[in-house]
């Protein structure tokens, strides 16, 4: 019997369709595959033109063992996701030893069945606003936090590459495990405990009890800061926040705090966003300078464009209220008006979008209109 009720196995397998392979490495295919009721999946699967099994067919030309010996990888990631659930790391939805009469690619070969993601796309996250690649990094902290003091210890990630991530719903997951490793480095002294990149080495100290003190943890915030952070956080971060990423960018380039207090920084800056706090300075008069229309959406729309928007075709941005939208309008030379649709972004903030001018007003019973008042001029 099943360990778990609500598992897939085998029979889950019976007539779903292969959509596309992900990614091929040494010993796996990923596959994104479709079942038979329609649910879209991810299946991890032995790669039989992969280096490992040609590697082993050539020493020992035995396929039915080399697929067996192959596949032990699979089967020690599959324990790992089993020991290793997390928000941040891929769901395990079941496995099948040997999938049976699948033809083509699945043939006869053990999978793993993961929930299915995007692959992480470095490029694209570059263009896109702050907030989005605010939480792939904050998503990154919750993880390496929890990796920290897992069920199996301190685990550090020893292959630390965007493509072992992929993104579900906008949520980042650890989808390879390969690499993972709860090994500590025994010691004797601290020179024994050096952490060495190719631009950087730092030395740790070496604990009574004869290890490297924090090594896992620190290897993966280093990386963590390497591969990720310099490329995503502060690039375009709201003004009254970046004295608080320059303190994370600093911190865990020089690994001079944990990774609590790494995951603490970030969280009071989640706090701070969401909460609009940073905005205490702009005048609560600000908003004045606006008639607003409630019930109403435009029509004929001129847009402008800003960067970095939602929209390629206008200016979308995040704010946590009119008045903060009403401050961007005023610095936005183009900006006449700005509507809020009632649209929220990961945050709970709103999407507002600004426009130079529009048509007309039509009822929208979500959004608001805010069209900055023109300033008559006074007779003499």
């Amino acid at each position: 019997g099943k360990a778990h009720p609500d598992r897939m196995g085998c029979d889950s397998l019976v007539d779903m369709q292969a959509v596309e392979v992900l990614g091929s490495g040494y010993t796996k295919l990923v596959v994104r595959a479709n079942l038979a009721g329609g649910q879209p999946v991810a299946l991890k699967l032995v790669n039989e033109q992969g280096i490992d099994m040609s590697k082993c067919l050539e020493d020992f030309k035995d396929p039915r063992a080399c697929r067996e010996l192959v596949s032990y990888k699979l089967q020690k990631e599959m324990i790992l996701m089993e020991r290793l659930r997390h928000p941040n790391v891929i769901k395990l939805k079941g496995h099948c030893a040997g999938v049976q009469g699948g033809g083509g690619v699945e043939g006869g070969r053990a999978a793993v069945i993961l929930e299915q993601g995007n692959p992480l796309q470095m490029i694209q996250l570059l263009q896109s606003p702050w907030e989005d690649r605010f939480r792939v990094c904050l998503d990154l902290v919750r993880l390496l936090h929890f990796l920290s003091r897992s069920p199996l210890g301190s685990v550090a990630l020893l292959d630390f590459q965007p493509r072992q991530f992929v993104t579900v719903s906008g949520q980042l997951k650890l989808t390879d495990l390969d690499d993972a490793s709860a090994e500590e480095t025994a010691c004797q002294t601290d020179a024994d405990c050096t952490l060495q990149f190719p631009h950087r080495n730092f030395t740790l100290s070496c604990s009574a009890r004869g290890v490297c003190e924090g090594l896992n943890e620190k290897r993966n915030i280093y990386n963590a800061y390497r591969f990720f952070f310099t490329y995503l956080l502060p690039h375009q971060a709201p003004p009254s926040l970046t004295h608080l990423v320059d303190h994370i960018m600093n911190t865990t380039g020089e690994l001079r705090e944990d990774i609590n207090q790494t995951l603490e920084a970030f969280e009071h800056i989640v706090l701070l966003y969401k909460s609009g706090l940073y905005l205490d300075n702009l005048p609560p008069s600000i908003i004045r300078d606006y008639t607003v229309m409630r019930g109403m959406g435009t029509t004929g729309n001129v847009e402008y464009r800003c960067w970095p928007s939602y929209s390629l075709q206008g200016c979308v941005l995040s704010v946590h209220s009119a008045r903060e939208a009403a401050y961007i309008c005023n610095s936005h030379s183009q900006c006449s008006s700005f509507t809020l649709t009632g649209q929220k972004t990961w945050t709970g903030r709103l999407l507002a979008s600004f426009r130079s001018s529009f048509g007309h007003l039509v009822a929208d019973g979500m959004s608001e209109v805010y069209v900055k008042k023109t300033k008559v001029p006074e007779n003499p």
